[in-house]
């Protein structure tokens, strides 16, 4: 494997984690909290750096749906982190007091609250896009070369049990209310076990890369069924 695809893996791998550990705010405290932001916004701006080619295109080609929903997606996941980084700078109260900055808490707390929920969900969408690679990189340290039937249903079957299991997540932690910002102050339970909820936001997030996986497939299959027609 190239060196340049390895470091693209390494880094998807620290976003995700440092992701959860966001997602996580007060069980890790505010302080951790504010840090781990800075670290996912490096984090990000490697990512695009690496990714580079993606913007030097978007004048380049056809913009057929499949595109066209990609960008859309690609584009709401920058303006939510945006959203963060400018709410969390507001809200700061550790790494960036020395800016002068007063006012628009109140503001601030809905953007960063609205800008993260959807911003894990996007995110995790978005990751569909990267998971081909890190199959690639598993079965090739695997040693794995020729395709197995069998493999095939144990890995559905398990994308199966994770996205149900993330369905009963994402309704238990009431992550729809938050993203539509029908309760204004998230839930924490301060005895729960931090493995407990990084297993629930894990499974979300597997969840949507699988929602994002068959999605992405039904739109090829729609283009190609169209550009027969045609033809």
């Amino acid at each position: 494997m190239k060196t340049k695809q390895q470091v693209k893996i390494f880094i998807d791998l620290c976003m995700a984690v440092a992701l959860l550990f966001l997602m996580s705010y007060a069980l890790i405290s505010e302080e951790v909290h504010e840090w781990m932001g800075v670290v996912i916004f490096v984090l990000v701006i490697v990512h695009n750096l690496l990714n580079i080619t993606w913007y030097r295109s978007l004048l380049k080609g056809k913009y057929t749906p499949f595109r066209i929903f990609w960008l859309i997606l690609d584009l709401s996941i920058i303006l939510a982190i945006i959203g963060l980084m400018v709410s969390g700078i507001i809200m700061s109260r550790y790494l960036f007091t020395f800016l002068p900055v007063k006012g628009g808490k109140s503001f601030a707390r809905t953007l960063h609250m609205i800008s993260a929920y959807w911003g894990f969900i996007l995110m995790s969408f978005h990751a569909r896009l990267h998971t081909n690679m890190m199959l690639a990189a598993i079965r090739k340290a695997a040693g794995i070369t020729k395709p197995s039937k069998i493999r095939m249903i144990v890995l559905r079957i398990m994308a199966a049990l994770i996205c149900a299991y993330g369905v009963y997540a994402f309704i238990q932690r009431q992550i729809g209310s938050y993203m539509l910002l029908q309760t204004m102050f998230v839930f924490f339970d301060f005895n729960e076990p931090l493995v407990f909820f990084f297993i629930d936001y894990i499974a979300i997030m597997g969840m949507f890369t699988c929602v994002g996986h068959y999605f992405s497939a039904a739109l090829r299959i729609r283009a190609n069924s169209n550009f027969k027609q045609k033809a």
